[in-house]
């Protein structure tokens, strides 16, 4: 599942026109990494909400942009998983 999400985060950042060539799990998603604003923060974070039927709470943007690539995909994948069992 982590390989899919961050499979996907990095699909989204690439239509988003950021330069993914370098990404990896150590990259952060703020203003030393990709360097994503808080509008392109909010437009990720909405994707992989859609996408994967997650929400996101409104003060945990901040977060995000301090997490890296790494650290947001096993997030997201941890969630996903953890809403799976929770249906099941």
């Amino acid at each position: 599942m982590r390989a899919e999400v961050r499979a996907f985060v990095v699909e989204q950042l690439a239509d988003m026109n950021y330069d993914v060539e370098d990404i990896d799990d150590d990259t952060t998603l703020g203003p030393s990494g990709v360097d994503l604003e808080s509008l392109a923060l909010a437009d990720l974070a909405v994707r992989v909400e859609d996408r994967y039927g997650l929400k996101f709470a409104d003060d945990e943007s901040e977060k995000l942009a301090l997490m890296t690539v790494g650290e947001f995909t096993t997030m997201v994948a941890d969630r996903v998983a953890g809403a799976t069992s929770d249906h099941s």
